[in-house]
C-alpha cells in the first residue's frame, strides 16, 4: 500500500491517464467504426458496441472535475486568491480559444464557415467552467459546495423548459442547458453553432472538485475511506433513483423485448447531452473508487497511464488530427465519418469493432512515446508558454 503524499498526487495523474486512454477509444471508434445510428439506440445497438461507448463516459466528467481538484491544489500552492482568479481565467479563455481554433480544424480538415457550423465540446465546457471558477473561488467553500451541488442535481428539473420558450434569448438556453443545441448565426441558418456541452452541470463539477480538493490533502487512511465510502455511495444512489425513473435523468429505462442484457443497457443508458444527475453519479462515483485504486496499488500499467496523465492538454490537443489523418488514410480523404451523414459514406463500409480496437491499441502504443518525450522536455524546462500546452 501506499500512503506516501507522493502516491497521493500520482494517483491522480494516473487516474487522468486512464482517461485519456478511454477516451482515445470512444475517438477511434468515431472515425474508424461508426454506425448509422447510435451505440446507445436500444433497437438497433449489441452489447460490445454498447460497451465499447459507455465505458468511454467515464472521460468527460472525470476531466472535468479532476480539473477542479488541480485547480484547488494549484490555489494551495501559489496561497494567493488572486494569483489562482487570474490563472483560471487565461486558462479559460486559452482553452476556449483553442476549441474554436484548434479543435475544429482537426476535426473538420475544413474551415468552420465552409462546413457551416462551430462545434464545441469538453474544452469549451472546461475553459467556460474554469472562467465562472475564477469568480467562485472568492466565496466560503461551503458556497461553492452548495453551488455545485445545485448545478449537478438540480438541473434536471429544467429539463422541461424549452429554448423556444426564452424567446430571443433561446440561443442562451441553449448554451446553458440544452445538449446538442443548434443556434444560427444568420438568418439563412447556412452558419451556426453547435454546442454539444451545455455549461450548467459542467460549472457545477468543476465547482464540486474544486471543494474536493482538500481531500486530497487528508491522512491517507481517512482519504481513502472518504474515497471508497463516497465512490461506492454514488454509484448505489446512482442504482437506486435509476431504479424508480422517477428524477435524475431526461430519458426513462425500461424493459427491454430483447431480452435482459438489453433491459442492462437501458438501466445503463444515463443521458450524456446535458449530463443527467444520474450520468454524474454512474461516472464519477467509478471514477473515485479507480483514484483509491491507483493510489494504494503500484506497478508497471500505473507508470504508463502515468505519462499520459502528466501531459493531458498537450495529448488532447493533437490526437484528433493524428486519428483524423489516420481514418483518411485509411478509407480515403474524402470520406468523412464524424461530421457526414451515413448516406454519403463508403457503399462497402462495414463497422468492424476488431479494427477499432486494433487501431486504438497501436496509437496508444505510438502515442506512448511521444507523450514521454514531451513530459521530459516539459518538465526539464521552464518557458513560460509550456504552462499552456
Amino acid at each position: 500500500m501506499q500512503n506516501n503524499p507522493s502516491a497521493r498526487l500520482s494517483s491522480l495523474d494516473i487516474l487522468r491517464g486512464f482517461v485519456i486512454v478511454l477516451m482515445v477509444l470512444d475517438h477511434t471508434r468515431d472515425f474508424f467504426g461508426p454506425t448509422p445510428f447510435q451505440p446507445e439506440d436500444m433497437t438497433q445497438t449489441w452489447p460490445a458496441l454498447f460497451f465499447t461507448r459507455w465505458i468511454t463516459h467515464l472521460c468527460a466528467p472525470l476531466f472535468v472535475f479532476l480539473a477542479g481538484i488541480s485547480a484547488w491544489l494549484y490555489g494551495n500552492k501559489v496561497n494567493n486568491n488572486k494569483t489562482l482568479s487570474r490563472y483560471l481565467f487565461t486558462r479559460g479563455l486559452w482553452f476556449v480559444f483553442l476549441e474554436f481554433a484548434v479543435v475544429n480544424l482537426s476535426l473538420m480538415f475544413e474551415w468552420p464557415w465552409v462546413k457551416g457550423f462551430v462545434f464545441v465540446q469538453v474544452l469549451w465546457a472546461i475553459g467556460c467552467s474554469m472562467i465562472v471558477l475564477s469568480a467562485l473561488i472568492h466565496l466560503p467553500m461551503r458556497w461553492i459546495a452548495g453551488i455545485g451541488l445545485v448545478m449537478v442535481a438540480g438541473h434536471n428539473l429544467l429539463d422541461r423548459i424549452s429554448a423556444d420558450s426564452w424567446g430571443s434569448f433561446s440561443w442562451l438556453w441553449k448554451v446553458l442547458h440544452v445538449g446538442g443545441g443548434w443556434i444560427p448565426f444568420n438568418e439563412s441558418q447556412s452558419f451556426g453553432l453547435i454546442v454539444a456541452y451545455p455549461l450548467i452541470p459542467w460549472i457545477g463539477v468543476m465547482a464540486l472538485g474544486y471543494v474536493f480538493g482538500p481531500v486530497m490533502r487528508w491522512e491517507a487512511a481517512k482519504r481513502q475511506r472518504f474515497l471508497w465510502q463516497m465512490g461506492a455511495g454514488l454509484i448505489l444512489f446512482f442504482i437506486a433513483l435509476r431504479a424508480t425513473n422517477l428524477y435524475g435523468d431526461l430519458k426513462d429505462w425500461a424493459p427491454q423485448e430483447r431480452g435482459a442484457v438489453y433491459s442492462l443497457l437501458s438501466f445503463l443508458n444515463a443521458t450524456k447531452y446535458p449530463p443527467s444527475l444520474l450520468y454524474l453519479c454512474m461516472t464519477i462515483g467509478p471514477g473515485l473508487l479507480l483514484l483509491l485504486l491507483f493510489e494504494r496499488t503500484s506497478g508497471p500499467v500505473h507508470s504508463f497511464l502515468r505519462v499520459y496523465g502528466q501531459v493531458p492538454f498537450f495529448f488532447y490537443l493533437i490526437h484528433f488530427s493524428l486519428i483524423h489523418a489516420l481514418s483518411a488514410m485509411y478509407f480515403g480523404w474524402e470520406v468523412d465519418f464524424f461530421f457526414s451523414p451515413p448516406d454519403t459514406w463508403p457503399p462497402d463500409y462495414v463497422q468492424s469493432l476488431g479494427l477499432v480496437y486494433v487501431v486504438w491499441l497501436l496509437f496508444i502504443g505510438v502515442m506512448y512515446l511521444v507523450c514521454r518525450w514531451y513530459g521530459k522536455y516539459k518538465f526539464s524546462h521552464d518557458y513560460w508558454w509550456l504552462k499552456y500546452v
